[in-house]
């Protein structure tokens, strides 16, 4: 258990230096800050599957590192950033419908996180939840590959 919350600090720590140091670029902190949401909802996702043992910390890691992201998140948009990235131009055209989205996401998050699910199934219906969010906001504003 020691060695999951050293791994958990060091994870956090890591994803902290690495905004600081693309701060001035605003695509790679949206980059980075998605990154970041991919994996904590990896995380969740593993849990769900039933993949990982459910861990109420690791759940809780998760779900705020979610809620955090996606507050700064609409803010790494500024005009002139649309080069170079996934983000498709329709977020500069709907920028209103683009935060009220990532606000969805943000809203639904904390509310997972204040009733912290217990267990698997709890974790699974608060991911359907999330990831709804996720996918209604990338089919509208993300670019595929």
């Amino acid at each position: 258990m020691k060695l999951k919350t050293i791994l958990t600090a060091m994870v956090i720590a890591g994803c902290g230096v690495s905004a600081v140091i693309a701060a001035d670029d605003p695509v790679k902190v949206r980059e980075g800050l998605m990154k970041q949401v991919g994996g904590s909802m990896g995380a969740l996702a593993g849990i769900a599957k039933g993949e990982k043992p459910y861990d109420a910390e690791i759940v809780k890691t998760a779900l705020t590192t979610i809620s955090t992201n996606i507050k700064a998140f609409p803010d790494q948009f500024p005009a002139g950033s649309e080069a170079n990235s996934e983000a498709s131009p329709k977020i500069w055209e709907s920028m209103d419908d683009f935060k009220a989205k990532a606000a969805k996401l943000g809203a639904d998050t904390d509310m997972a996180l204040a009733q912290l699910p217990a267990d698997q199934a709890g974790v699974g219906a608060a991911l359907g939840v999330i990831g709804k969010n996720c996918g209604d906001c990338h089919q509208a504003y993300r670019i595929k590959k």
